[in-house]
C-alpha cells in the first residue's frame, strides 16, 4: 500500500507574538520557529503505522522553498520513504485552489498511490480546504476529519468527526483522499538512527508548470481592541430592566 501524505511548513504561533508586515498582506516570520502543521504529523503517523500493516511506501509532498526540506527531512527520519517538493517562491500567498493544483501536478512524481493523506486543517490558515480540492481535481472519492481507519488491500473502513462530538462510519473503494484530524494516535519521534538515514532519501524538487491562485489576500490585520463588557447589577427585575433600556436605546428593539 503506497501512501503520499501532504505536508506543510507553518510557524509556530501558539506563544509568539505576532506582528503585521508593512504590506499588510502576511505577519512577520522574523524571530518566529518553524515546523510541520500539527494535523499533518499526526497524518504522517497514520501512514507510518499502516506501512507497518501493509508494507509499501510512505511519500511526503509538500510545496515550498528549499526552507521546507528541513520539515521534510524529520519525516522522512520517522521512516517515509522518499519526498516531492514543488518549488515555489512563497506560498503564504497562495490560496487553496492554488495549493491542491500544485499537489496534484507534485503527484505525477508518484507512479501508483493508494491513500493519499492531509490533514484536516492548517495552522497558519485554518482553511480545511486543500485536500479536498485536491480529491476533486484527481476525481477520487475523499473524506475530511477522519479519526479512525481500519484498511483493507482495496477498501477502508474509517470513522469522521462532525459538529457535536458525533462520529460517521465510512466504507470507500481506494484510491482516496484522506484529511485526517488531530489525536487519532500517538505521532512518534524520530530516532537517532532515522535521522542519520534521512539525509541518504532522495528528495525530488520539481518546478510547477504553472501557479494559478484565483484569490489575493487584501488586507490581514489582528482585530482591534473594542470597549470593555458592561457588567449589569442588581435583582433580576432591575437588570431586564436595564437590559431592555440599552436595547431601546441602541435601537436593536
Amino acid at each position: 500500500m503506497n501512501i503520499v501524505v501532504c505536508v506543510k511548513r507553518v510557524p509556530e504561533t501558539a506563544e509568539a507574538t505576532l506582528k503585521i508586515a508593512e504590506n499588510k498582506k502576511e505577519i512577520l516570520d522574523e524571530g518566529l520557529a518553524f515546523g510541520i502543521n500539527e494535523a499533518d504529523n499526526y497524518a504522517l503517523e497514520e501512514a507510518l503505522l499502516l506501512k507497518q500493516e501493509f508494507d509499501g511506501k510512505v511519500i511526503i509532498l509538500s510545496v515550498g522553498t528549499a526552507e521546507t526540506d528541513e520539515v521534510i527531512r524529520m519525516g522522512l527520519a520517522k521512516g517515509a520513504d522518499w519526498a516531492v517538493r514543488v518549488d515555489v517562491p512563497d506560498i503564504k500567498q497562495l490560496d487553496p485552489y492554488a495549493v491542491a493544483n500544485l499537489l496534484k501536478q507534485g503527484l505525477k512524481e508518484v507512479e501508483h498511490y493508494d491513500l493519499i493523506f492531509t490533514g484536516c486543517i492548517a495552522d497558519d490558515d485554518g482553511y480545511s480546504q486543500v485536500g479536498i480540492m485536491l480529491a476533486e481535481m484527481l476525481n477520487i472519492p475523499h473524506i475530511s476529519f477522519v479519526v479512525k481507519t481500519e484498511m483493507q488491500e482495496n477498501k477502508g473502513r474509517l470513522k469522521r468527526e462532525i459538529e457535536g462530538g458525533f462520529l460517521e462510519d465510512y466504507e470507500m473503494k481506494l484510491p482516496a483522499v484522506f484529511t485526517i484530524q488531530t489525536g487519532i494516535n500517538e505521532p512518534r519521534y524520530a530516532s537517532i538512527l532515522g535521522i542519520k538515514r534521512a539525509g541518504a532519501k532522495e528528495i525530488r524538487v520539481v518546478k510547477p508548470a504553472e501557479i494559478t491562485n484565483n484569490s489575493e489576500i487584501q488586507e490581514l490585520y489582528i482585530p482591534p481592541v473594542e470597549k470593555a463588557a458592561e457588567i449589569i447589577q442588581g435583582s433580576p427585575d432591575e437588570v431586564s430592566t436595564k437590559v431592555a433600556e440599552i436595547l431601546k436605546g441602541r435601537g436593536l428593539v
